[in-house]
């Protein structure tokens, strides 16, 4: 029996396991979405593109599978760009699918023609241009094989309209895969092992600095046995929260530009800094020659290319974080560190996060921290756009579950919060999810409150509102003397009004303290799709900070109320 190559595509992503794919149609991709129509594979219609990518990605984050996400050709797959440029900096499994333009008008500038293969190079882990549609089964296996082992990240799969429309004589499935040249090295070299825990027996005051690698991993059981025998506090990065959990006496929570005092101190006291999973970026760093600099310095990662990229390191280990941590869990034996302990807690204790008063007027730290004592005990994810609010998010959600905080780290993309939570309430049915949002972030991507009353998705979306763009009005308030420009909205809609508009659909404001518990509960429980606007100050700030020349014992410090 006949099969088009567009069938041919989609019995190889049914292969794969696809249950959703998040797309927007279009004239290149007619015939995938025909065949789509027979398939067992849900589709999930997005109001944008990128949207699309934002989603595969929130719901390859919860689920452990690599998201898939289809557009059209031209301004479709253009679309993409940055969700795939934020799935590739945050090492997130997804199979983005293009169309394109028939084979033999490729090249000249054809209607809706771009070329998304050389676009891409620079932003996907690897990409194909399918010239055979016998070739759709081989490359669609290789595609996700290529995306979720090693360092995941994003593949790209472009296929051009006469290619999905071919007929062919029969469907044969690939099953193995043989890629010359790729084989991604899992297993930590033995004697840099050893070396670790030697090292490990000879400190006096061990840190771990744990990133989105052990989440990529499954390393969090690990991790936490690693740090209770060592008794060694643990520090995250952002995309690392969730990875330790927060409740624990040895978790110092988020270290870097806006981490906690105490975690940033710590950093610049311990003789021992145990990287992993991590990229030592800029933001955790800050100025390179000021970071750790009593540390000896371990770096274990599965990308050989990121040790040593930005930070000097004494002890490399190449290899899974997760199959590492296992080795290394059979040579190390139990240590106490009273003194660095004692002296960790001091930290604490003399450092604190602090916001000021939360009763006098509505704060954004205390409406997080009220979320987050909601939300405790339950199945929850949160997700987030990029701006304050993400930090504050950070700061005061106290993650103790793998994946329960999703958001934008690498390329700091704005509008990834609410799409991402798309994709994780399809993911996760059962779980509440909550979307912290800011009115800058949220106007990106608004339209996607469609796409989640379509689909009944009841999400809820917080939204700070200071009617400004809050974090770049921060950057400006300290490091260009308060000159603030183009960081004011004033045409922000009626927000309330606005969610209300769609079907299913309701929305809270809350302007005083003593409203957010009540408001909160009841949008937690309600079972509808929900906005609950924050109306808050634009004068508050995230503190922490640290300048980008200074070392994260430099940081500026809440200063108190005045």
């Amino acid at each position: 029996m006949s099969i088009t190559g567009a069938e041919a595509l989609i019995k190889s992503l049914e292969a794969e396991g696809v249950e959703v794919i998040f797309g927007y149609p279009g004239g290149a991709v007619l015939s995938i979405y025909d065949a789509l129509r027979e398939s067992s594979i849900k589709h999930v219609l997005v109001r944008q593109e990128q949207a699309a990518v934002h989603a595969a990605s929130g719901y390859s984050r919860v689920t452990g599978r690599p998201g898939v996400c289809l557009a059209t050709s031209g301004p479709g797959a253009t679309n993409l760009v940055t969700g795939i440029a934020t799935a590739y900096m945050d090492s997130i499994p997804v199979i983005a699918i293009t169309g394109q333009v028939a084979t033999g008008m490729v090249g000249t500038d054809a209607f809706q023609e771009v070329d998304i293969f050389g676009i891409t190079m620079p932003i996907t882990k690897h990409n194909y241009l399918v010239q055979k549609a016998e070739d759709l089964p081989r490359i669609v296996r290789e595609a996700f094989h290529i995306a979720k082992t090693g360092r995941p990240g994003p593949v790209l799969i472009d296929i051009p309209r006469d290619v999905s429309g071919v007929l062919l004589e029969k469907y044969e499935p690939v099953t193995q895969v043989d890629l010359r040249g790729y084989k991604p090295t899992y297993r930590g070299h033995p004697s840099q092992i050893r070396n670790l825990a030697q090292m490990i027996k000879e400190a006096e005051k061990p840190l771990i600095y744990a990133g989105g690698g052990i989440l990529r991993s499954g390393a969090h059981e690990e991790l936490l046995a690693l740090a209770e025998r060592i008794n060694a506090p643990v520090t995250t990065t952002l995309l690392g929260l969730g990875g330790f959990p927060e409740n624990h006496p040895l978790s110092l929570g988020m270290l870097g530009m806006h981490g906690t005092p105490y975690a940033n101190l710590a950093v610049q006291q311990c003789d021992l800094l145990i990287g992993l999973g991590v990229r030592f970026d800029d933001r955790v760093t800050l100025s390179v020659e000021h970071f750790a600099p009593n540390a000896k310095v371990v770096h274990v990662d599965i990308d050989p290319a990121e040790i040593g990229k930005n930070v000097l390191v004494d002890l490399p280990i190449v290899g899974d974080v997760r199959l590492v941590l296992e080795d290394l869990l059979g040579l190390v034996e139990e240590k106490e560190h009273p003194e660095w302990i004692e002296e960790i807690h001091r930290l604490k204790k003399e450092y604190p996060l602090t916001y000021g008063d939360g009763k006098s007027k509505l704060r954004p730290q205390y409406i997080l921290e009220k979320l987050a004592e909601l939300l405790r005990g339950k199945e929850a994810i949160v997700t987030s756009d990029v701006g304050q609010h993400q930090m504050w998010a950070a700061q005061y959600g106290k993650y103790v579950k793998p994946n329960s905080f999703l958001t934008s780290g690498g390329l700091g993309t704005m509008g990834y919060g609410v799409p991402a939570a798309v994709g994780a309430q399809v993911g996760a049915p059962k779980a509440t999810v909550v979307a912290v949002t800011g009115d800058g972030s949220f106007q990106m991507h608004m339209a996607e409150l469609a796409t989640a009353t379509e689909n009944n998705l009841p999400i809820k979306i917080l939204l700070f509102n200071n009617s400004y763009l809050g974090l770049v009005k921060q950057l400006q308030h300290f490091f260009v003397e308060g000159r603030y420009t183009g960081v004011e909205f004033t045409g922000n809609p009626d927000f309330v009004r606005l969610v209300s508009a769609y079907r299913n659909a309701c929305g809270y404001r809350i302007t005083k303290p003593e409203e957010v518990e009540p408001v909160l509960k009841e949008a937690l429980h309600n079972g509808r799709l929900t906005l609950i606007e924050c109306v808050i100050s634009d004068q508050e700030l995230v503190y922490p900070v640290v300048p980008n020349d200074k070392g994260l014992d430099q940081m500026i410090q809440f200063p108190g109320e005045e």
